[in-house]
Order: C-alpha cells, then sequence, then structure tokens
C-alpha cells in the first residue's frame, strides 16, 4: 500500500505568526486541500495576483478608488496610521483613538453621566449596514461577564424591533435613565438611521429624560447628523476614506467596543498583524490571496458557486452576516471596469456549527453542488476568565471535543461527496483573532476584485434602492391626499394620480393596506371579496 508521509509539501496550506512590533500576538491557518485547486496555482495566477497586489499598493497610497464620489479608500490607515498618505489624516486618525478611549473611561468612572445624574450602565447603538453590523459583530464575539456596559441595537426601521429593544432596556435595572445612545450615520441622510434615532428620542421624552444628556453622535463633519448634533455629549468622525463596510475599525466600532470595556489596541494590532500578512507579494505566504483564488476558482470567477461560511464557535455567529455586507456589496457589481455588463458577485450565507447540521448541511452534502464552505474554528475551548474545571461529557471526552469532531465530521462528508471546503484556524476568540479575521477579508475582497477587474468600493445599487424607496414614500403622500369621504379602490386612485403601470398599482395598494392594517385610513371590503378589490377612505 502506498502511503504518504506527514507533513507533505503543500501549497494550499497557510501557517502564519501574527505580530506586532515584532512580538508574537497570535496564529492563523488556512487550509484549503479541499478547494480542488491546482498544483500550481501560485503559477496559474501569479501575474494576476502580482497585478492585485499592486493594485492594493496603490490602494494603501491614496490613489482615488471610489470614482463615484472621488474618494480614497483609507480603512488601512485606521489600525496603522503611519501609512496615511497625509500627515493631517494621521493625525486625525491617533486623535480620534484617544478621544474614544478617553470617553469610554469618562463614562465608566461616572464622570460623564445622563440627564438623572445616573452613571451609564447601556449603550443603544442606532445604525444600519456597515454602522451596525461590525458593532454587532464585536459585541457578540467579545462579551465577557466584566462588561462594562450593556448593548443593545436599533438595526433597522422596525417599529416593532424598535419596541423590543426598548423593553429589554427597560428591564435592566438602570434603563433608559442609564442608557447612552449612539447614533452612528455618515452622511445623517441615512432614512433607518434617522427613524431610530427619532423614536429613542420620543422614549426618552416619554420617560421625561432630555435626550440630549444620552447621546453621542459619530457621523461626518458638517453632516446633517453633525450639524443636530451640537448640543449633545459627544461628537465622533466618520471619514470619506472609510467605507461603512470597512468602518469596523474607525470610531463606527472603536466606540462601542470601547465602552463595552474591550481591548481596542489589541483589536487594531491583530488587523495590523494581518495587514502585514497580507501585504506580501508571495501568493504562497499571502493568505488573503489564497482566500481569493479559492474562491476564483471555486467559482469560475463568475459567482457560479455561494459561500457558505460555517464558524464552530457561539461567539462568532454573526460572522457570515458580517460577510454578507462585506462580500456581496463589495463584489456584486452589474459592470467591470471595462463597461462590460459581467453581473459579479458571490452570495454568502451561514449560521454557526454544529447548529447547521441540524439544518442545511443534509442540503451541501447531497442537493445542488452550488456552494463552497469555510469552516472557522478556533482552538481554545474557554475564554480567559473561565476558572471553572473542564466537564467531560464521556470518558476523556469534552464539549468542545464533540464540536471539533463535528466540524471534522462535516469537513469528510462534503469532502466524500466531492464538494469544496476550506477551513481558517484561529488559536482563540479574542481581539486580536477578531481583528485578523476582519482584516482578512478585507484584503480578500480586495484582490478578489482585482482577478475578476471590478471596483469593490463603490456601490451604485444601493442607492438605486434608496431612491425607489424615496419614490413608494412620495406614492404614499399622493395617494393621502387623494383620499376623500367616499371610499375609492386601487383602480380609481390611480387613474386619478396617473398611474400608468401595473407595478405602480400594486405599489399603491401594499401601501393602502399597510396604512389601513395600521387604522390610518380605512378599509372597505365585501364578505369573500378579494382583497385587491378593496376600497379605501379618509378616517
Amino acid at each position: 500500500m502506498q502511503t504518504r508521509a506527514w507533513p507533505h509539501s503543500r501549497n494550499d496550506f497557510l501557517a502564519l505568526t501574527l505580530e506586532d512590533n515584532g512580538a508574537p500576538i497570535g496564529e492563523v491557518y488556512v487550509d484549503a486541500h479541499d478547494m480542488a485547486l491546482p498544483l500550481d496555482w501560485p503559477a496559474v495566477y501569479g501575474e494576476r495576483l502580482a497585478a492585485a497586489c499592486s493594485a492594493m499598493h496603490a490602494l494603501e497610497k491614496g490613489v482615488i478608488a471610489n470614482a463615484d464620489e472621488a474618494r480614497m479608500v483609507g480603512h488601512y490607515w485606521l489600525r496603522d496610521a503611519d501609512r496615511a498618505t497625509h500627515p493631517q489624516i494621521a493625525h486625525d486618525i491617533r486623535e480620534t483613538r484617544i478621544r474614544i478611549q478617553a470617553f469610554a473611561d469618562a463614562v465608566h468612572t461616572g464622570q460623564v453621566r445622563g440627564s438623572t445624574g445616573a452613571p451609564f450602565t447601556n449603550q443603544l447603538i442606532v445604525g444600519i449596514g456597515g454602522s451596525a453590523l461590525g458593532p454587532q459583530l464585536a459585541a457578540s464575539a467579545l462579551a465577557s461577564p466584566y462588561d462594562r456596559l450593556k448593548t443593545f441595537f436599533f438595526d433597522n426601521t422596525d417599529p416593532d424591533g424598535f419596541d423590543r429593544t426598548l423593553s429589554a432596556i427597560e428591564n435592566t435595572p438602570g434603563g433608559l435613565a442609564q442608557t447612552l445612545v449612539l447614533v452612528i450615520s455618515k452622511s445623517g441622510g441615512t432614512k433607518e438611521t434617522r427613524n431610530g434615532q427619532l423614536y429613542a428620542e420620543a422614549a426618552f421624552a416619554r420617560a421625561g429624560l432630555l435626550f440630549s444628556k444620552h447621546v453621542v453622535a459619530v457621523t461626518g463633519v458638517g453632516s446633517e447628523l453633525d450639524r443636530a448634533a451640537q448640543t449633545w455629549i459627544a461628537r465622533f468622525p466618520m471619514w470619506d476614506f472609510v467605507g461603512g463596510r470597512t468602518s469596523q475599525l474607525s470610531a463606527v466600532g472603536l466606540l462601542p467596543a470601547a465602552l463595552q470595556g474591550v481591548d481596542t489596541d489589541r483589536l487594531l494590532a491583530g488587523a495590523r498583524a494581518m495587514d502585514a500578512l497580507t501585504r506580501s507579494p508571495d501568493p504562497r505566504q499571502n493568505p488573503a490571496a489564497l482566500l481569493a483564488v479559492c474562491w476564483h476558482n471555486a467559482t469560475g470567477g463568475r459567482g457560479l458557486k455561494d459561500m457558505v461560511v460555517l464558524p464552530y464557535r457561539d461567539r462568532l455567529e454573526l460572522f457570515s452576516r458580517y460577510l454578507q455586507q462585506l462580500v456581496m456589496e463589495s463584489l456584486g457589481k452589474e459592470f467591470d471596469r471595462a463597461g462590460h455588463r459581467v453581473h459579479q458577485g458571490i452570495a454568502v450565507y451561514g449560521n454557526k456549527g454544529s447548529t447547521d447540521q441540524h439544518a442545511y448541511v443534509q442540503q451541501l452534502r447531497d442537493g445542488v453542488d452550488n456552494f463552497f464552505v469555510t469552516f472557522i474554528e478556533a482552538l481554545v475551548d474557554h475564554q480567559p476568565h473561565v476558572r471553572a474545571p473542564e466537564v467531560f461529557v464521556e470518558d476523556q471526552v469534552t464539549a468542545g471535543d464533540y464540536l471539533l469532531g463535528f466540524m471534522l465530521g462535516t469537513k469528510q462528508a462534503l469532502a466524500e461527496k466531492g464538494r469544496r471546503s476550506l477551513t481558517i484556524t484561529v488559536v482563540d476568540c479574542s481581539t486580536v483573532s477578531l481583528g485578523a479575521l476582519i482584516a482578512l477579508y478585507e484584503r480578500a475582497v480586495g484582490i478578489y476584485a482585482e482577478l475578476v477587474n471590478i471596483n469593490a468600493y463603490h456601490q451604485p445599487g444601493v442607492e438605486a434602492g434608496k431612491k425607489a424607496a424615496a419614490a413608494v414614500l412620495r406614492l404614499q403622500g399622493a395617494l393621502l391626499s387623494a383620499l376623500g369621504e367616499q371610499a375609492k379602490s386601487v383602480t380609481e386612485l390611480a387613474n386619478a394620480l396617473g398611474l400608468a403601470s401595473d407595478e405602480e398599482s400594486h405599489t399603491a395598494w401594499k401601501i393602502l393596506e399597510h396604512l389601513a392594517a395600521n387604522n390610518r385610513v380605512l378599509r372597505e371590503r365585501d364578505a369573500g371579496e378579494s382583497p385587491l378589490l378593496a376600497r379605501y377612505r379618509r378616517i
């Protein structure tokens, strides 16, 4: 029988040390053995990876990357201000970090208090997209019994969601009176965030609390929100050169984390250490290049397969949601840089292991082969603050052993059916590891975008959705104005407003049904009559 020595020579496995100022602070492994890469992938992708790395180097040097808005892309400077292209930018980054920590310390020591004079024990973060996903990931991944503030979120414009969150806050010992609100929006014009701010402000008013003594803004200098926040406790900057999906290591994510009690210096150190590794021009030593090649090879460079992210730790449960925005908003583009219609992108979904083995791994193994899996594991089972003795669920077997067994078993079961997967390993679920994972995927997205010749740093589709939503609300206003004492059908209203298409009439019907369900208009309908034939009138 032929045998193979271990370790054997492999160019689809990387084991790298994370270092900060020359000192080791962690390790990361990327194992692409089951991704079916060509044996000579460094040569096959060599020229394209060299060009991609050159483009990433230019990005860090300040080339205009977001042509839509004539902006640089400088999220890499956030963890290494010395690399910023202008001394003022470097100064602003350092100064903001100092201000964030000083403010967090003042909150923790009670120097900054709410309108009743009580110290803050909760924080409510109001944001959406990158202004919520990163903070949510960090709050969940880095939570501990020693958190200084309990963290809550408004991350949608769902009134019921607002109500549930406010109820949860009111059931804490400090309630709203001891809650600090962070409103995060670069422009201040993001409607979901503005709605959450107004909802929170109304709740504080009902409780007899002065909102301005409970709220902080993270926003662009001179923005609509910046102007409105002049009397608030504090304001922290968001910069044009940092996009929402890469903003976790700016004030967007560092301020909530510092208030929670997270050591943000370690978070930045992990990202900075990963940045150093992912700058390597040698693809065999660059984990982001290896990831990008895996994605390209698996999807044909055309998004033909989905990315299923399975972190086998509860603390990383939200990582797939975080990656959905980072990957899909960055790579989901209709046109390439040459103006060709390419419809690029990679769909991302996932939850956590081993939960997913009882959810959809059955399809991954036996169903349609339209995906590749990324397993993410942490070697250390417990957080450092856990002092209890290990629990053995069987002879010499712990719950953590089972978790690893389920991951390796799933990986093997997929491999038996020719399903592709790769594994990312970190030492532990720490601030360093989280910073490194964020930085790894930021660079991998950038390199992959270069491989397929698209711009990862603009998002015209997002703006199109916002414009369409504004049009819907304008139609709602027109419908309300057109209603009278006599009930009218959708057809009558559509004719009165000059709605030319069935789609517009359908939108009008959806608006009216929503208004009727919330007792803002009256709906008339005969028994057994189709809802589409209902009639509406003013209350």
